[in-house]
């Protein structure tokens, strides 16, 4: 029935994906918002029904739940929504889908519907709306209409929107969690989260590295705690650890400067029934402005995750950053700006510096990096290893395969770092040659067994190792290796030294011996050949 379900899902956005085509909106830069948007007013309509039947059996024996709202009193109604979940959107009774549909001869029709949409935003804002770095409200929805640029089109481009999702409905799968929703999201987005090159561009993490990091940062039971991604792109990170510790059992902060992304980021958190976590959703630039606090200081947190962009010009602000404030924020230092190139300023490492300052006493975090980190010897990335293994706060490192990204050539690592624990060993597994390479659009991509992701999470967590490809590492001996993160300096390679006798020794060399001979010979006659062909070919000139 799941797979069933997730094939008809698929097809609906297919199918709202090839109605912005017909209207002239395929691959549009607005493509992306009407799609989400759809998809969320049609999830956030059918929350709302099957929370009515919850509540009430008159919504369960009519033919269908919009025709039975529309025969109770106002009064009613306005008792019934009060019971509601408070992660249930509300909508009155001319806002369902159901009654845009029964409105499409109506004059103006492009009208309606676009405030239907902005009458629900408004209505919501309190709870579902991403706020920006300086308080400004990024509520639900657009008036969508306003994308078709000919005024003719704007009528019939809204019905056959509404006619897309009148019968189609999401209640079947209300009881289903993160599983089947990660996968419906990956599909829903995966041609508007890209690596596009622009500022701070989209990155989407594998689902098997997040998951991965999930389980190895999330390796005991816990309740009440705060998650943080200081640039959380669409929030793959942020869900795969929420999931793992249980939604109800923590919070959710984020930060990025895209606002398609906060956008979809915010979608991701109302499929996983992470609503209560949306007003914590920052639109803005993480390190200019972190946005959470308390009181006056940086906010504190459990878990920390992120996949930061890895290099991109950031001059315009750096200057901005290199302040008596920030000294401890970036105590490594703040990278300067090339004489060349400025687009490939080291932004991740301002990053992992922000990560460190803001983890709790007890704080976790796991963070994707670009593999010459591991290893690199300018000032800025040393300096933050070493801090890391004299802190005794360094977990481990893991080397992945290349292309485990398809979108990025740049081979990435993931490091872990634990203050809950004083971290005299730490963790190294060398991944790279692990997975299986396929080919994606037009780029390879390596995915991992469930198999080599158990045994990458078990040698964090439950010390297995099989010293081909993951070891234990003492602080010292980190040291002595001039603070080296690269797993291959510490994993035994297998020898093929083969012992034999001084006999077998002098036979093998007396018999390669005549082998290269022979190979001699043969050479030297092959050359007397075409040297005499040469000669033939000359004489006939």
């Amino acid at each position: 029935m799941i797979v069933d379900f997730t094939k008809q899902t698929k097809e609906l956005i297919d199918e709202l994906k090839k109605v912005c085509a017909d209207f002239g909106l395929g691959n549009d830069g607005n493509e992306s918002k009407i799609i989400t948007q759809m998809f969320l007013y049609k999830f956030m309509n059918d929350k709302f029904g099957y929370d009515l039947k919850s509540e009430d059996k008159r919504f369960k024996d009519g033919a269908t739940w919009e025709k039975t709202l529309q025969g109770i009193s106002d009064a009613e109604f306005k008792k019934l929504s009060a019971k509601l979940p408070t992660n249930t959107a509300r909508l009155n009774k001319d806002q369902t889908i159901s009654h845009l549909f029964n409105s499409q001869n109506v004059s103006n029709f492009a009208e309606l519907f676009d405030k239907t949409l902005v009458d629900v935003s408004n209505l919501n804002a309190k709870i579902f709306s991403v706020t920006t770095a300086t308080s400004a409200r990024i509520t639900l929805f657009d008036p969508l209409s306003q994308f078709v640029a000919d005024p003719a089109q704007k009528d019939a481009f809204c019905k056959a929107l509404v006619n897309k999702l009148v019968n189609f409905s999401f209640e079947a799968i209300f009881t289903q969690k993160f599983d089947f929703f990660s996968t419906i999201f990956e599909y829903l987005i995966k041609d508007y989260n890209k690596d596009g090159g622009g500022k701070y561009a989209e990155y989407y993490t594998p689902h098997a590295v997040s998951k991965i990091m999930a389980k190895i940062l999330v390796d005991k039971p816990v309740t009440n705690v705060t998650v943080y991604d200081p640039s959380a792109g669409s929030g793959t990170l942020l869900m795969n650890v929420a999931h793992e510790i249980g939604e109800k059992n923590c919070t959710i902060y984020s930060q990025d400067i895209s606002q398609k992304s906060s956008g979809m980021l915010r979608l991701n958190l109302i499929l996983n029934d992470l609503v209560h976590s949306i007003p914590n959703v920052i639109q803005g630039n993480t390190l200019l402005v972190p946005a959470h606090k308390d009181k006056n200081e940086l906010k504190k947190f459990d878990f920390v995750v992120s996949n930061p962009p890895f290099k991109l010009d950031f001059s315009d602000f750096r200057d901005d950053l290199d302040k008596p404030h920030n000294k401890e924020r970036f105590f490594g230092g703040i990278p300067t700006i090339p004489n060349k190139k400025k687009e490939s300023m080291a932004i991740y490492l301002l990053f992992i510096q922000h990560i460190i300052f803001s983890l709790s006493d007890k704080g976790k975090a796991a963070i994707v990096v670009p593999t010459g980190f591991l290893t690199g010897q300018d000032k800025i990335t040393k300096g933050i290893r070493e801090k890391l293994i004299n802190e005794k706060i360094f977990s481990g490192a893991i080397s992945m395969p290349s292309n485990i990204f398809a979108t990025t050539g740049t081979n990435v690592s993931v490091i872990f770092i634990d203050k809950s624990k004083i971290n005299n060993e730490s963790v190294f597994v060398d991944a790279s040659n692990f997975g299986t390479t396929i080919k994606v659009d037009k780029n390879q991509k390596t995915l991992l067994s469930e198999a080599e992701e158990d045994f990458i999470v078990n040698a964090f967590i439950a010390d297995t190792f099989d010293e081909k490809s993951s070891v234990k590492v003492t602080a010292a001996d980190i040291k002595s290796k001039n603070y080296s993160f690269n797993p291959g300096q510490y994993i035994a390679v297998e020898s093929t030294r083969i012992e034999i006798s001084q006999m077998e020794f002098s036979q093998k060399m007396k018999r390669l011996s005549g082998e290269l001979d022979e190979l001699t010979k043969s050479a030297s006659t092959l050359n007397a050949k075409i040297q005499e062909q040469f000669r033939k070919i000359e004489l006939t000139k």
